[in-house]
């Protein structure tokens, strides 16, 4: 049953006004060989994965809007992201990566190239305080914009990142099911905790990129076994107002295995019913990026 009660419900009335927009994908790439690196990162890609390649993408899967999400290698430089932002403002929205101390009047840029929130990729990193990746300043900051955090680290770590961050009044969106332990899936103790912070109703939990999740030769699978339980516990506990879906184009890493229309595929097989899958594929991004909303 999709959910229609609470305050960050949809509801019936608002999933009927956005009923005539196509689908919504709610985190894809976009870079190009030659920009800048950070000085940390765990990879880089060694081909371009430009604006016009993934609109063609939305174009030939029938999906309306996308949201940009700045990629890790590229560290703090959001140029890139912002460039193509401005190029498709009705069309895209942008989850920026910030350095630690941002000020007002540089996220209050971003705002107005269509960034709603700050990613937060701590993926192998040490298990620090929140306040060395971003100061309680930059955070108010964003709070004051109405911007969320989103947070891509495994799921034992995730309470302890994800409460701190509720504590401060903001909204947090998990990425790729809670990046649960490949060896154990939702039998992680992790992902389990993720299941009790649906509770905090400030949560919300993308359903993408399952082969994240796994070993490379499971990856190979188009649906494995660990994406129907997850999606099966994450709508339990959530709903299905509190899950969106993303491509995660270009699939770095996994581009031998995995396309757009693959990721299609699994919504339709993981999500049956079309009325829950339209609320995890269009009415729940619609709202919570705001593409009913101008850009500040």
């Amino acid at each position: 049953m999709i959910e229609t009660t609470g305050s960050d419900a949809i509801g019936q009335q608002a999933a009927l006004r956005l009923s005539h927009l196509a689908l919504i994908d709610s985190h894809a790439h976009v870079f190009e060989r030659g920009l800048p690196l950070a000085r940390q990162r765990r990879y880089a890609p060694d081909y371009d994965a430009p604006l016009d390649v993934y609109l063609e993408q939305l174009d030939a899967h029938h999906v309306s809007r996308g949201v940009l999400v700045q990629p890790s290698f590229l560290g703090t430089d959001c140029d890139y992201l912002l460039a193509a932002l401005r190029r498709a403002p009705d069309r895209l929205r942008g989850v920026a990566v910030v350095e630690r101390d941002c000020g007002l009047e540089a996220l209050t840029a971003m705002a107005r190239a269509g960034v709603v929130g700050i990613r937060l990729n701590l993926i192998g990193l040490p298990d620090v305080p929140i306040e060395t990746s971003v100061t309680p300043e930059t955070l108010a900051h964003v709070r004051r914009l109405g911007w969320h955090v989103e947070v891509h680290a495994e799921a034992a770590r995730l309470e302890r990142i994800v409460q701190p961050l509720l504590d401060k009044g903001l909204n947090v969106v998990i990425d790729h099911f809670g990046r649960p332990d490949a060896a154990l899936g939702v039998d992680d103790e992790g992902f389990r905790r993720l299941l009790n912070l649906a509770s905090t109703r400030r949560v919300w939990v993308k359903i993408s990129a399952a082969y994240r999740n796994l070993s490379f030769a499971e990856s190979e699978n188009l649906i494995p076994r660990f994406a129907h339980d997850a999606v099966r516990l994450l709508t339990e506990a959530f709903g299905v107002n509190r899950l969106m879906w993303g491509s995660d184009w270009p699939h770095t890493q996994f581009e031998a295995s995995q396309d757009f229309g693959r990721t299609l595929d699994a919504l339709r097989t993981l999500l049956p019913n079309e009325a829950e899958r339209r609320a995890v594929s269009c009415g729940t991004s619609a709202k919570f990026y705001r593409f009913d909303e101008p850009t500040i």
